[in-house]
């Protein structure tokens, strides 16, 4: 692993066309040049989903028009930092990367899969990139130059972990 920015991060999915692209963009533009970002799948399907493209464009403002689904063999000797899984698939067909990046799971459901009116894909999708952006807002606060390799992962893949519901308020005893 490097020592300094920019840190090499890649997102993987199977298709790397939804979530995957919005990780990618959305740390783009949160991480600015602290990080070089890429985004592959595992079977790509060749195009970018739409409602991804319009969701960064006017939700996010960030102009993804150059977005492409490509297939993760394009990065093999690409020497990472962290490789990130935003799918279960991708989870468990993910190749052994050289160098040893720091690897962890980040996984949301596929907003492309949902079926319904067009309002509930486009709420499918917003779901998911907030999940996404608070992931990289906990990714961003990490002193990634200070920690060493032990703490940076655990931290990393804890970003991952399911939340716990909040507990309940006590209740006042009956009198």
């Amino acid at each position: 692993m490097t020592t300094r920015a920019p840190f090499k991060v890649l997102f993987l999915c199977t298709g790397n066309s939804a979530r995957s692209i919005l990780a990618e963009f959305l740390l783009k533009r949160l991480g600015g040049e602290r990080f070089e970002v890429y985004s592959a799948g595992a079977a790509p399907t060749g195009q970018v989903h739409p409602l991804a493209l319009r969701l960064l464009r006017e939700r996010f403002r960030i102009p993804a028009a150059d977005a492409r689904s490509k297939s993760w063999d394009e990065f093999r000797d690409v020497r990472f930092d962290f490789v990130i899984t935003v799918c279960d698939k991708a989870r468990e067909s993910c190749p052994v990367w050289p160098h040893q990046p720091v690897i962890a799971h980040w996984g949301s459901d596929d907003p492309a899969a949902v079926e319904g009116s067009e309002l509930e894909k486009e709420a499918a999708f917003l779901k998911v990139a907030m999940e996404i952006s608070r992931r990289l807002e906990l990714f961003l606060a990490l002193p990634i130059e200070k920690l060493d390799r032990l703490r940076l992962t655990a931290l990393t893949r804890d970003i991952g972990e399911p939340q716990p519901a909040p507990s309940p308020l006590p209740r006042e005893p009956s009198r």
